[in-house]
């Protein structure tokens, strides 16, 4: 039998602050953790068997999937006990796994089952030693660089410099047979200080294997490395959503394309919803609220009257009962948010949202773009929030405050007024810069 192994040990710092309490593999899209969207993948074309090698926040992947019965695969584990690089990650499972030949896949990316099954239809393929697939861009400087001479791996340089020729982003999934492990071994620290697996393929290829490249369209493939990746994963995710709509549905409701509504969820009178949208279990839409297209909201959440969500994510149990809106977001588990809080997701000058992560500003490259909000955020009346910014889990904002600026988790931000105000929670508001939209 085929087994894959995901690699699924990494954090995801660029993702904070949703993976402050998760791995970045258990974010959900389209209802689902990335890491089953891509298992999901690999089983409609037949591959049942998986190893997974976890390690931060391991107990979410595993108390999730367990042994892979409920899901109709068989599921293993392998802890990687220092995040040493993707080679390292990979060398765990040397004495863990019989198959002379296996695929290997990084956990963090939305891919459909399309693209699997052109690296399935290569499995076979004795006359060659490896696969490496790969994917068109225009960023080189963003990717690992796989370079191609006749169909076969040329070359692989991680992130360069200088634009290769001939030249595809490296889409992470990969044909291996077990020689890779004597190659990792060989395998030397980047500069980043890991063991790159790019680096013990170039090691495969400079031993004589014959490595072939495996294209697949973009349109199959998105890396998640930064927070609107999740969007655009999302949607990609709903365009192939199966309808299934419950009969509690008031018939004072509109409902308009392809909608997943979880079982014992309620659309009450005034509510409309326009598909693709995906309904947890359990979750209360309406009265008279609006839902756009590309949105995924998760189990036990409130959206309530006179609310608008658009292109958004929102995870279980948040509750936005009224007044609010939220466009281009992605919003964590349990927060709470009072009448009236808003989102910007459009810029005045209109130009592209840039997002502060691990202290780089970084252009989204998107003229919408709204906020990223981790668990357990609650928010007073009247909050406005501006495009681009992060809210860390656990913080409180209070009434009538305008948020342009990424907050850190746990802290209470208040008007100068309210009696709870720090010279910290005053220096976060003083230094943002209130010029936001949505739309």
């Amino acid at each position: 039998m085929m087994r894959v192994i995901i690699l699924a040990a990494g954090e995801g710092k660029r993702l904070h602050p949703l993976t402050e309490n998760r791995p970045k593999h258990m974010i959900p899209i389209a209802g689902k953790p990335i890491i089953h969207q891509l298992i999901d993948a690999f089983k409609t074309n037949g591959v049942y068997k998986f190893s997974i090698v976890v390690g931060y926040l391991k107990e979410n992947i595993i108390q999730y999937l367990s042994d892979g019965k409920k899901f109709g695969i068989e599921v293993d584990y392998v802890f990687q006990n220092k995040l040493h690089g993707t080679a390292d990650a990979l060398a765990q499972m040397e004495n863990k796994i019989e198959e002379t030949r296996f695929l290997v896949c990084y956990g963090d990316m939305y891919v459909s089952s399309d693209a699997i099954r052109e690296v399935i239809n290569s499995y076979d393929d004795n006359s060659i030693d490896a696969a490496v697939t790969v994917v068109p861009t225009k960023d080189q400087k963003q990717y690992g660089i796989v370079q191609i001479e006749n169909g076969y791996v040329k070359k692989i340089v991680e992130k360069p410099k200088v634009v290769f020729p001939n030249s595809f982003a490296n889409a992470g999934i990969y044909l291996f047979e077990r020689n890779i492990f004597k190659e990792i071994r060989r395998t030397k620290k980047s500069r980043r200080g890991e063991l790159e697996l790019t680096d013990s393929i170039t090691n495969l290829k400079k031993s004589g294997s014959k490595i072939k490249s495996i294209l697949i369209d973009s349109k199959y493939w998105i890396d998640i490395g930064l927070p609107w990746n999740l969007l655009d994963a999302n949607k990609r995710a709903l365009l192939n959503l199966q309808p299934s709509i419950d009969d509690v549905v008031d018939d004072n409701s509109t409902i308009n394309g392809a909608i997943h509504m979880g079982l014992a969820t309620k659309i009450l009178p005034g509510a409309r919803i326009e598909g693709p949208v995906y309904l947890g279990d359990g979750s209360i839409i309406g009265p008279n609220c609006y839902i756009r297209p590309y949105t995924s909201i998760g189990r036990n959440v409130k959206i309530g009257n006179s609310c608008e969500i658009k292109n958004s994510i929102i995870m279980d149990e948040t509750k936005i009962p009224h007044l609010s809106y939220f466009g281009d977001s992605i919003i964590g588990e349990r927060c709470n948010f009072g009448a009236g809080t808003i989102t910007g997701n459009l810029r005045l000058d209109k130009k592209t949202v840039r997002m502060k992560i691990k202290n780089k500003s970084i252009d989204s490259a998107r003229k919408k773009l709204g906020i990223v909000i981790g668990d357990d955020v609650e928010t007073g009346i009247n909050v406005n929030f501006m495009p681009g910014i992060t809210i860390g889990s656990g913080s409180n904002i209070g009434p009538g405050v305008n948020v342009s600026k990424n907050i850190p988790p746990n802290v209470k931000l208040m008007l100068k007024q309210n009696i709870h105000t720090t010279k910290m929670m005053m220096h976060t508001r003083r230094k943002g810069v209130t010029n936001g939209r949505n739309r």
